[in-house]
């Protein structure tokens, strides 16, 4: 084909040879630059790779996250933008073209930094988990998933706001009309924020944690998981309950996970035939069952009531260990150990009774008993002495007299 300098684009045909120079030293400057970026990563992954066998820290981690969120294409287009601002310092290169070259970087730039921080963020959050791997290992899980996702969304919005900042555009205009719609949004949304927020709450102050046994409003099961929206819960009866996160808040949360010892009060009555001195030395017999029952502590043992048809002892006790079994074993002990050691002393364990006490004459209460317990009706027989009746009283005996029929009382 046939051509000459006059076919070339001007901007060409004035540099000449520096057009060539300039290219040839601009891009073997980014390519020697990309190499050598290169170099640099894999030497310093290397050295903290090998720092890591000697026992990791919290800034040795993130470092070492950092350095392997560096990503080969961002090294590649930071080299070639370098290179290509050589060019363009040269004037070899268009001038609309020479202009995109510091945006183009910034945007590299920006890019490799969120990911540098986003690596970060990751790391420092698994170091403080493994460092209660001991208490807290899977039950944090939740909690650092939906704290590590409100932190990302938060710096790339920063990022991108920055990085929207230097370009050029009015992030003012952006954030006020961000603001008008966010209203609109965070109306229409209020109850899926509420319970994102919630979510947020109970991954920073930690009221529960997944594999505690909890009770809200009178439900009592195991925490299975913590979500954005809802946390999920093992009920002892077997079936997973779904609740809201904002609702569990508002909700009075009792977690017997949290318990270090387990008090417990209970009652028991014996009954009012039990002689005095049997009865103070109940509680010596309590103290000895509590204390050889094991992983328990005494606190008190009192006569406290004298009820309607029992004498009420209190005892005070506490579990040293927050194991629910362990609570129930101790308990069974104590019943048992109770039944076996009182009856012989003459203690015998009082039931609901009501006792009828009947007033009147002798004979009469006596009849009037028989006849109950027969189930006949109640009748009352004449006091013993001489027969009266009509012929008697004819013959001049004694006269008849009635016998007074006694009034029964019950009281």
């Amino acid at each position: 084909m046939d051509w000459t300098m006059n076919d070339l684009p001007q901007w060409l045909r004035t540099q000449g040879p520096t057009w060539a120079w300039a290219w040839g030293s601009g891009l073997g400057a980014g390519v020697l630059l990309a190499l050598a970026l290169r170099v640099v990563r894999q030497q310093v992954l290397g050295r903290l790779q090998r720092r890591s066998a000697h026992g990791p820290t919290v800034l040795h981690d993130v470092a070492l996250a950092a350095v392997r969120a560096t990503r080969g294409w961002a090294l590649t287009l930071g080299a070639a933008a370098v290179g290509l601002r050589l060019v363009a310092a040269q004037g070899a290169l268009p001038e609309r073209l020479a202009a995109q070259v510091d945006p183009a970087l910034l945007v590299v730039v920006v890019l490799q930094i969120g990911l540098w921080l986003q690596a970060g963020l990751s790391a420092w959050l698994q170091q403080r988990q493994a460092a209660r791997a001991a208490q807290d290992d899977v039950r944090l899980q939740s909690h650092i998933a939906i704290v590590e996702f409100v932190a990302r969304i938060l710096m790339w919005s920063l990022l991108l706001l920055l990085l929207l900042d230097n370009l050029g555009f009015n992030i003012t205009a952006l954030v006020a009309s961000l603001g008008i719609g966010g209203i609109a949004v965070a109306l229409a949304v209020q109850n899926i924020l509420g319970d994102l927020f919630a979510s947020l709450s109970i991954a920073i102050d930690k009221p529960f944690l997944v594999g505690d046994a909890i009770q809200v409003d009178g439900l009592s099961g195991t925490v299975r998981q913590v979500g954005l929206k809802t946390t999920r819960i093992q009920a002892t009866s077997g079936e997973e309950l779904v609740m809201s996160n904002a609702d569990l808040l508002k909700s009075r949360i009792r977690n017997f996970k949290r318990m270090d010892e387990r008090r417990v009060s209970f009652r028991f009555g014996v009954t009012y035939d039990t002689p005095a001195d049997v009865l103070a030395g109940i509680p010596a017999i309590v103290r000895r069952l509590v204390e050889t029952a094991g992983k328990a502590r005494f606190d008190r043992c009192h006569l406290v009531e004298l009820g309607a048809s029992s004498l009420d002892f209190e005892v005070v006790y506490h579990v040293t260990t927050p194991s629910y079994m362990d609570y129930m074993d101790l308990q069974q002990t104590l019943n048992l150990g109770l039944l076996r050691e009182l009856p012989p002393l003459g203690a015998a364990f009082a039931f609901p009774t009501q006792t009828l006490n009947v007033a009147g004459p002798p004979a009469a209460a006596r009849t009037l008993t028989t006849t109950l317990a027969t189930g006949s009706a109640p009748t009352v027989a004449p006091p013993a002495g001489p027969a009266a009746g009509p012929a008697a009283g004819a013959g001049g005996g004694r006269p008849t007299v009635e016998p007074p029929r006694p009034r029964v009382a019950a009281a």
